[in-house]
């Protein structure tokens, strides 16, 4: 049998981007990394948005697709959303996904339940708490609080467990990067004792390490720049048209 052919990710070094090359890490599949720095506005490139149309990373293609009939020609395939990624790449390598019944479900549930609450809150946290120009006391309140809710409900299911649904899968990778800038979203982990100790699972896996080390390797310091708030937080629909 011959080896997959390289995933190619379009990437930067956002809680979103580190979704995927934890998985990719963890799976071992071989992939090629391709930068889009945002503050640069390199998501509004045609090619860039030929892939994402939201102007939004991580994108990939995949130039053998999940699915595909070997002994035809096929097109790559092309994704956007780190959940619709994500899913696929574990339904592509049957792994980290139950591939049925209410095991498979469950693990969707908590995946859902990051891209649907965690990561919109604790986006909306970063942004009114770390980068508005003008600090709004309700805003921060409203999502730090939000975000300790969240917190709390991760903390519950996690009890008695080693890893979200018990055994490790995709929701930890979606969730992991959304926890790891806890202090920044005014959190404190000793508030969440099980969150905690997944936490520190979850930091100590080599894969997670080596996925993170990827993104020393393209930038290090902020993922947000003072250039790329004008670009990142004043877009419309004219903007990205």
């Amino acid at each position: 049998m011959s080896s997959p052919a390289a995933i190619d990710l379009y990437y930067w070094t956002t809680p979103n981007g580190h979704k995927i090359t934890i998985f990719l890490e963890e799976a071992g599949l071989p992939y090629h990394l391709h930068p889009i720095d945002i503050n640069k506005g390199d998501q509004f490139t045609p090619e860039f948005l030929a892939l994402s149309p939201n102007n939004r990373i991580p994108a990939i293609v995949d130039s053998q697709p999940h699915g595909a009939d070997p002994q035809l020609s096929t097109k790559p395939l092309a994704l956007f959303e780190s959940g619709a990624i994500l899913e696929y790449l574990a339904d592509k390598t049957g792994a980290f996904l139950p591939t049925a019944g209410a095991a498979r479900y469950e693990t969707l549930q908590w995946l859902y339940w990051q891209m649907g609450g965690l990561g919109p809150m604790a986006g909306q946290n970063h942004h009114f708490s770390r980068y508005a120009p003008e600090k709004i006391p309700y805003a921060i309140t409203r999502y730090v609080n939000e975000t300790n809710r969240l917190y709390g409900v991760l903390n519950k299911q996690l009890k008695a467990k080693d890893y979200i649904t018990g055994e490790y899968s995709i929701a930890d990778m979606a969730s992991f990067p959304w926890i790891k800038p806890y202090e920044q979203q005014g959190q404190k982990l000793d508030d969440f004792p099980h969150l905690h100790a997944w936490f520190e699972r979850m930091s100590a896996r080599p894969a997670v390490q080596r996925a993170y080390a990827q993104a020393d390797t393209i930038q290090s310091g902020a993922a947000v720049t003072e250039a790329g708030k004008s670009i990142l937080f004043n877009q419309e629909a004219l903007t990205a048209s």
